[in-house]
Order: C-alpha cells, then sequence, then structure tokens
C-alpha cells in the first residue's frame, strides 16, 4: 500500500506539472510551448522578452499562468475543506458547497461589489469571510434546536440556508442591476479574473489552514471513531470541532472572494481518496490537495476550450460530474442505513 501511495503520489505532481503546462498553451489561441518557456523565463530573471515572443507575453503572464495557478490552488483548497468537513462530521455527503458556506461567502462578496469594496482584495475577502463564518454559526444554531444534533440536521439545515443565501443573492441581483454580471460571477464560478495578488493571498490562508489541520490530524483521527471515543482519549472534541470548521470556512471564503462559487470539488474528491487510500487523515488530506487541484485544472480548461470563443462556467463543468456523484452517494448511504 505504501508503495501505491507513492506512485500516486509521484503521478500526481507529473500531471499537475504537464497539466499546468499544457493548459497554459491551449485556448483560443495556441501557444508554443517553448514560447511560454521563454516568457517565463525572460519574467522571471527580470530580462527583456525576445521579439518573436512578445506577442504572447500579455496573454501567457498576466492571463493564463495567474488563471492556472488559481485552479490549481482553489480546486486543492476546496478539496481540502471538504475532507476536513467529511471528517467532522464522519459522513461522506458533507462539504462546504452542500453545507451553504461557500453561498454564504459569495453573498459576502456580492455585498462587497455593490458596496465598492471588491477594489480591495482583503475588503472582499473581508465581507465573505464574515458572511461565511455567520452562515456556519446560523446552521449550526439551527441544527442545535431539539434534543439531538445529528449529521442529518445539520446538512438539512445547510440546505436550507443555502437556499435562504441563495434568495439573498438574488434579490440583490435584481435591485443592482448594474453590477449583475459580476455577482452573476460569483455565483457560477469562474478563473477568467485571476490575479497575482489572488495568488499570493490564496496561498498564504491555504499555508495556514492546510498547516492547522495537519497538525491536528492525529486528534481527526481519533474523532473518526465517534465524539464519545475521541473524549475519552483526552481529545476536547468541541475545541477541535469548532476549530477546523471555523479555520476550514475562512480558506473556502477566501477561495470564493478569488473565484466565485464552485461546487462539488469539496464533495467528491476526499471520498474518491477515502476509497482508494483509507481513512487516515493525512493521507486524506494530501491526497484530496493534488487531486482536487487535478480536477479543478482540468475543469477550468473544458470551460475555456469547449465552446471557444465563449467561455463556459467552471462552477457548471464541476455540478455536471458532482451532482450524478453526490445522488450516487445519497443512494449509497440510504442503502447501508436500510442494513
Amino acid at each position: 500500500m505504501k508503495n501505491t501511495k507513492f506512485w500516486f503520489l509521484i503521478g500526481s505532481i507529473v500531471v499537475i506539472v504537464v497539466g499546468t503546462i499544457a493548459a497554459v498553451c491551449v485556448g483560443v489561441i495556441s501557444i508554443p510551448m517553448d514560447a511560454v518557456f521563454g516568457i517565463v523565463k525572460a519574467r522571471i530573471y527580470g530580462q527583456e522578452v525576445p521579439t518573436e515572443w512578445q506577442t504572447y507575453d500579455i496573454t501567457v503572464w498576466n492571463l493564463r499562468i495567474p488563471r492556472v495557478l488559481l485552479s490549481l490552488l482553489a480546486g486543492g483548497a476546496l478539496s481540502l475543506c471538504g475532507a476536513a468537513f467529511q471528517t467532522i462530521f464522519r459522513n461522506p455527503i458533507c462539504d462546504p458547497y452542500i453545507l451553504g458556506i461557500s453561498s454564504g461567502a459569495s453573498l459576502g462578496a456580492a455585498i462587497a461589489i455593490i458596496t465598492g469594496l471588491d477594489a480591495y482584495f482583503f475588503g472582499l475577502t473581508g465581507l465573505a469571510l464574515i458572511t461565511a463564518i455567520l452562515t456556519l454559526i446560523l446552521i449550526l444554531a439551527i441544527a442545535s434546536v431539539g434534543k439531538r444534533k445529528s449529521v442529518e440536521t445539520i446538512l438539512l439545515s445547510g440546505v436550507a440556508v443555502n437556499f435562504l443565501v441563495s434568495a439573498g443573492i438574488t434579490l440583490l441581483m435584481v435591485l443592482h442591476q448594474e453590477n449583475l454580471d459580476e455577482i452573476i460571477f460569483w455565483t457560477m464560478g469562474s478563473f477568467a479574473s485571476s490575479t497575482w495578488e489572488e495568488i499570493f493571498g490564496l496561498t498564504i490562508v491555504f499555508i495556514l489552514v492546510g498547516g492547522f489541520l495537519y497538525f491536528y490530524s492525529k486528534e481527526l483521527n481519533i474523532l473518526q471513531l465517534g465524539t464519545e471515543t475521541a473524549q475519552t482519549t483526552g481529545v476536547n472534541t468541541r475545541k477541535i470541532t469548532v476549530s477546523v470548521l471555523i479555520i476550514s470556512s475562512i480558506l473556502v471564503a477566501t477561495a470564493v472572494s478569488c473565484c466565485g462559487v464552485i461546487g462539488f470539488i469539496g464533495l467528491m474528491i476526499p471520498h474518491i481518496v477515502r476509497l482508494l487510500f483509507g481513512n487516515k487523515t493525512r493521507t486524506v488530506f494530501t491526497f484530496s490537495i493534488l487531486f482536487g487541484a487535478i480536477f479543478c485544472l482540468l475543469a477550468d480548461t473544458c470551460a475555456r476550450t469547449l465552446a471557444a470563443p465563449a467561455e463556459l462556467p467552471v462552477g457548471s463543468i464541476t455540478a455536471i460530474v458532482g451532482a450524478p456523484y453526490f445522488i450516487f452517494l445519497l443512494l449509497t448511504q440510504r442503502r447501508l442505513s436500510a442494513r
């Protein structure tokens, strides 16, 4: 099994590297690979781009490379958060998109667009973070009403709040039609306006949140055995649960503030990883990041090439794959619970 994990790890890294190069080269305008390498080298070393490649310079450095890198980061981030949510709730159909955390963050982004705060990265991200945390608190508060708080109750609360938030975003779109196109961007997901500043910001948050989740991976392993079992081993289950949910929501909000709502990555990828490699938390986190990055890169590449020169929303591509997978998981869960 260790050899299998090693070769999957190496294979994933190779796919990411090759996929990144290919994604930069393909598009409405096909760019030769030697031009891509030449432009990147010139930019890194502060040299002048050779004359024969100057027509590709802006497309490669300012448009495609930031877009490709952000798709890799966002895919890895959303998949990591999905893995964290599934570990906390011990259920394969939990993820920030299904629970409405992503929609909550997009509501903050929509408010930032309307108020003009989207001109500042931290203004947009800050509002997305606030609304994402408030959405999480509201879901947990609704689910806590009554004698017993089950995973099913949390999921249903998340779906209900998701509809509520979506209604709020729709209302904002109707009342502020001058911002309609920008708000639609957040509800459907796109990497078209990726910038180096967004990559830098998301990378910092990704590293901090990822480090936190890896640090508590041992406790999360124990937590999968059940709350009571974890408490008998000295794990502060309430502290771990609340901390992981809030920290993961911060990463989700940051990703959403960069690329809008892209669903089902955090649902599918961690579940597939668990089927392949088991439930060991660090392994699940590692391969969720890698597989999520690959999937999101593939989805974005399809979104900008399948209907070229028009562009499809990335969220629609992931939903085409993710929605049937979600139905499959629901049916599987029902069969298991019926036994």
